[in-house]
């Protein structure tokens, strides 16, 4: 009963948070409402220690699920605030009913005016230059979503709906895993779920919901599953891509096919403009720094230390993709134990991040399935401190961005150290125990 006390004590806190960040949001007030955010991250943090503190299941279930959906309410109806991708979205459908391939034309072209109006073409971003960048299964989605309604509430409902089955799908696996249901609280109160999904309706919500099927899947042995819902995952986000290695169970032919195959099929319907059909993201590696370097922190903070600015970022992403194979390969071949899946999907998650240091907080939601099966600190910082990013409206350039990568990646770094020292002794400790318990048999 105390728990469930401190619990929605919490949740009225955070509601209240909620409410705060929305008014500092209608008076277009970025800063105070970053800090907000970051107060709701301190005590989103709090909930998530009671909740992990128990290791059996209780009675707190309905408080988790009934804060959670008020927390999502209470800025629903609000418009977009932190960003405008939702417009496009929106576009998209309305361009592929027209019977238009999305990947063809850049919004500002004039084959597409008879398509504009008023309140949704006016708020896309680059749309004088840059074509879609969403995979087919989102392009898909958004064809479907905009059939039902243009607006763009719709379109943040159907995020918050698939946050729903992300959730229903992660109380599921907990149970498999013989894990307290109450955990759903790590992904579903975190404010970056809240405020992306159902203040910004970001596409990652769709992404999210598939890639729970698929770690339930996984869990379930259902290979050709598995391998649907990640190539499914991937095909409206492609970063669930990177946990194949880690969900593939060695000698299995039937994920890796399907999976291949699901990924064949969403391409396909789109494939009359060719490699157009990858859109704007030549394009977006460019304009976010990861061809030149200075959008990626460990580059970045090599060069400041070092003093030497002809390091090539040609030659860092190729290094980066090299660990991120060997990874994946270790993983595939390593003997497989019970679970193993879950740590190994964890650390190439916690490589990527230090590897490519992605730099905007909604890239941040996802790992969160896994935080509630393995409570890894430093993501759970990494998350929670993200919000920083946001500062980056007020004027992105390369210094500003390396300031708060810095303030982001640095502590997140150092954890990851601190962590696997705790871990490494740890082991060594049990180690050095069992073998005192053996020669004192």
């Amino acid at each position: 009963m105390s728990r469930r006390i401190a619990l929605g004590f919490l949740g009225c806190i955070l509601l209240a948070l909620n409410l705060a960040g929305w008014h500092q949001q209608r008076e277009n007030h970025l800063v105070p409402f970053i800090e907000i955010a970051l107060v709701q991250g301190a005590v989103y943090l709090i909930a998530a220690w009671l909740i992990l503190r128990e290791r059996q299941p209780s009675s707190s279930l309905a408080v988790v699920l009934v804060f959670a959906a008020l927390l999502r309410l209470t800025i629903l109806f609000a418009p977009p605030y932190l960003s405008t991708d939702i417009y496009r979205y929106v576009w998209d459908g309305r361009v592929q009913a027209a019977g238009i391939n999305p990947y063809r034309f850049v919004p500002a072209d004039p084959s597409l005016q008879f398509l504009r109006d008023g309140d949704i073409y006016p708020r896309i971003n680059r749309r004088d230059y840059a074509h879609t960048i969403y995979p087919p299964l989102a392009q898909g989605l958004f064809l479907g979503i905009t059939r039902g309604s243009e607006s763009v509430i719709w379109m943040k409902a159907c995020m918050v709906a698939f946050e729903g089955v992300a959730c229903w799908m992660l109380l599921r696996l907990l149970a498999l895993l013989g894990l307290p249901a109450e955990r759903v609280l790590i992904y579903a109160w975190h404010p970056l779920t809240v405020w992306e999904f159902a203040g910004n309706g970001h596409i990652d919500a769709a992404a999210i919901a598939l890639l729970a099927i698929a770690l339930w899947s996984r869990q379930r042995n259902f290979p050709a599953l598995t391998g649907i819902t990640l190539a499914g995952a991937t095909l409206v986000k492609l970063y669930p891509a990177l946990l194949f290695p880690a969900l593939y169970r060695r000698w299995d032919w039937k994920m890796p096919v399907v999976f291949l195959a699901t990924m064949a099929a969403g391409y396909a319907p789109y494939l009359s403009v060719g490699t157009g059909v990858f859109g704007f993201l030549p394009g977006y590696v460019q304009e976010e720094g990861l061809r030149t370097g200075w959008g990626i922190y460990l580059l970045r903070a090599a060069q400041t230390v070092s003093g030497e600015r002809e390091m090539t970022s040609v030659a860092y992403l190729a290094v980066a993709l090299f660990v991120l194979l060997a990874l994946g390969l270790w993983l595939v071949l390593r003997p497989a134990s019970e679970n193993s899946w879950i740590r190994g999907s964890t650390t190439l998650v916690v490589v990527f991040y230090i590897l490519v240091s992605p730099h905007y907080p909604w890239y941040f939601a996802w790992p969160l399935l896994l935080l509630t099966m393995v409570p890894y600190v430093p993501m759970f910082y990494l998350a929670a401190a993200s919000f920083i990013l946001y500062e980056t409206l007020l004027g992105e350039d390369a210094v500003v961005l390396f300031q708060l990568n810095t303030l982001l990646y640095l502590p997140f770094g150092l954890l990851v150290l601190v962590h696997a020292i705790g871990a490494r002794l740890h082991a060594r400790r049990a180690l050095l125990s069992t073998l005192g318990a053996s020669s004192g048999r």
